[in-house]
């Protein structure tokens, strides 16, 4: 029996977590849950699966959640709150395995110590490896612990990997859907609505995740991600456009074999791979071959989608850049979803706060956590100009009134 703490239980990745625990249930036990903001799914995630622990993102909350268990006669459920509410789920001392999915860098400083308290960690949030991906995978490897992707492509890499070892591989490709933008001209990115930009072609996501696959920015995070968890260089990382998204990731080897991993597009797959490995168990999601008769492949176009050159340019430098990255990215499309700046304005406020970035090694997770502060407010500033600019009156033509 696998004893299980999700970070973002009420999110895409932690309902489909618990859909699995649901259907192999003589596999797995819930024992901590964070839930971060949503007091009804929490409450109802507390009743079904009766957490030792259940954690809300603020105090308010967790005392509401408390009443209203205790009235369901649930005093055993233990409620806390907050960044050390995150931490107390994630290192729980019944736990084994920690689904980190709290989107952003809101779960790092948790999931970095649930590394730390030896838990095998199964990795949805990719931010926190472009943060602080060389501090998380260091720790890892003095702990002697592991950690598994569940991120669809590098789930898939992983797999690929069985196939052959680290220093047999010649490169690792990403598959990119190419977002709902992929024919779309380039002049046309100043007139892009949010509801297009939600409008994904293939994966159901958040938010954020859904605005950065439009602009290449999560394939850029996924590079980063790739590089730091099977500690491969940049230039052995390339994306490549597949539009189907059959294919989730594939491994060249030195000798020219390429592996390619295929399944259904549903996240439940690679978190059933997370939580088993290195067992395959049955499940019922199969991919129907036929469907392999038609496959396109392409390079991305970096002048339309910038983001992702930003991404290579910032995993080369390190440290620091990766932080901004990130940061820059989840302010500018917060902006952008609140409508306050356009599509095309997300890469430039992102290169503009690189820019202003020193680079350097970060030695902490309160240094990441200090430079993730002063991007986001480089950003927050960088957007106000660029908002200023939006709504900035145009001004009258000269006419001639001869």
């Amino acid at each position: 029996m696998k004893r299980i703490a999700i970070l973002g239980s009420t999110g895409s990745i932690g309902h489909s977590t618990l859909s699995v625990v649901e259907s192999y249930p003589e596999r797995f036990q819930i024992v901590a849950l964070a839930a971060g903001g949503n007091l009804e799914a929490a409450f109802e995630q507390a009743r079904r699966w009766h957490p030792r622990v259940i954690s809300m993102a603020t105090e308010a909350n967790a005392d509401t959640l408390r009443s209203r268990l205790k009235r369901e006669g649930l005093n055993e459920i233990e409620v806390v709150h907050g960044a050390a509410g995150t931490v107390r789920v994630a290192t729980h001392p019944e736990v084994d395995f920690v689904v980190s999915a709290i989107v952003g860098v809101a779960g790092l400083e948790a999931t970095y110590e649930a590394v730390r308290a030896g838990k095998i960690l199964g990795l949805a949030n990719k931010e926190c490896l472009v943060a602080a991906g060389e501090l998380i995978t260091a720790e890892a490897r003095k702990q002697g612990t592991q950690l598994l992707p569940i991120d669809s492509e590098h789930n898939a890499v992983h797999q690929c990997l069985r196939g052959g070892r680290m220093e047999e591989v010649e490169r690792v490709w990403l598959t990119a859907s190419g977002g709902p933008f992929l024919n779309t001209p380039r002049a046309q990115f100043a007139s892009i609505t949010v509801e297009q930009a939600l409008n994904h072609p293939t994966w159901k996501m958040g938010r954020r995740i859904t605005i950065d696959s439009a602009t290449l920015m999560n394939k850029g995070f996924e590079v980063i991600e790739a590089c730091r968890l099977f500690h491969i260089p940049p230039e052995k990382v390339e994306v490549i456009v597949h539009p189907q998204s059959t294919i989730h990731s594939m491994v060249e080897f030195v000798d020219g074999s390429i592996l390619a991993q295929v399944s259904v597009t549903d996240m439940r797959l690679p978190i059933l791979y997370a939580l088993t490995y290195p067992e395959r168990v049955s499940s019922d999601m199969r991919f129907p071959v036929s469907d392999l008769r038609h496959l396109d492949f392409c390079q991305p176009d970096l002048k339309k989608f910038p983001c992702l050159r930003l991404a290579y340019e910032a995993v080369e430098a390190g440290g620091a850049k990766t932080v901004a990255l990130n940061a820059a990215d989840e302010v500018a499309v917060a902006a952008f979803l609140e409508g306050r700046i356009r599509f095309d304005q997300i890469p430039r406020i992102i290169e503009d706060v690189l820019a202003a970035t020193n680079s350097g090694k970060l030695e902490s997770i309160r240094a990441v956590l200090e430079t993730d502060a002063d991007a986001r407010q480089c950003a927050h500033r960088q957007v106000a100009l660029s908002n200023a600019d939006v709504k900035k009156p145009k001004r009258p033509r000269a006419t001639s009134l001869a």
